[in-house]
């Protein structure tokens, strides 16, 4: 039986699946939230919205496909967490470029933050699931691509267009900012535990299931970042 269709019961010690079912019903009680928004925000703001909800609906059926295989193969989805990432992360950096773009933020942009996105994340699959042999030098050029984005959104083309723009755009990039400084640095987190390359050739354990590590991360940050995305709409609209 596919795992998509899977529906065995989750045990109650058993603490990895129960994160990818909550994880499941967040995603996608915001994407309804979102999608059913998008008609009451301003024309402006629309798209952004949308994009939210698309974020998380993608990342809602992913989980449920992730729940079901963890459960039916008793390991982590890794190969179908990044799937996930492979569309959900662009269309985060995507929201850079949505809100920045009436103080002039260009397409060059847009590629700019969409290509270090892949960059981070296939250095990072190849580091967690081809070449483990060398998996530090894979996250390596993984945290590169990472610190490049960070550098973008708190100093770079992001921050300087976020300072031209209105005061509400400008708290909101900052509050974004900060999710991908802060937030997002709960993937390397998850990447260090999860190969043995770990950080510079360590294995460092945090004390929690890979799985759960990121399961966290993905909820706090995607439904995160929409909901920033939401108040500026909204903040905008007044």
């Amino acid at each position: 039986m596919s795992p998509f269709f899977l529906e065995t019961a989750i045990a109650a010690d058993n603490y990895v699946a129960f994160t990818f079912f909550v994880g499941t019903m967040a995603m996608m009680a915001a994407s309804v939230f979102f999608f059913f928004e998008v008609a009451n925000t301003d024309k402006a703001w629309r798209t952004s919205v949308l994009v939210s909800g698309l974020i998380t609906f993608i990342a809602a059926v992913h989980y449920y496909y992730m729940r079901g295989y963890n459960l039916e193969n008793n390991t982590s989805p890794t190969f179908f967490r990044y799937v996930d990432w492979l569309l959900t992360v662009p269309l985060m950096c995507v929201e850079f470029y949505l809100i920045t773009k009436k103080a002039g933020a260009t397409t060059g942009l847009l590629w700019k933050l969409i290509f270090a996105s892949v960059v981070m994340l296939v250095t990072g699959y190849f580091g967690e699931t081809i070449d483990l042999a060398h998996s530090w030098q894979w996250g390596l050029a993984s945290g590169i691509a990472y610190f490049y984005i960070v550098y973008l959104v708190w100093f770079g083309d992001v921050a300087k267009l976020a300072g031209a723009t209105s005061p509400a755009v400008a708290k909101a990039v900052k509050t974004l900012a900060w999710f991908v400084l802060v937030g997002w640095a709960i993937y390397p987190i998850g990447y260090i535990q999860g190969t043995p390359g770990g950080l510079f050739g360590t294995q460092i354990d945090f004390g929690l299931p890979m799985d759960v590590i990121y399961n966290i991360g993905d909820a706090v940050n995607k439904i995160g970042f929409g909901l920033v995305i939401y108040a500026l709409s909204r903040s905008e609209s007044k």
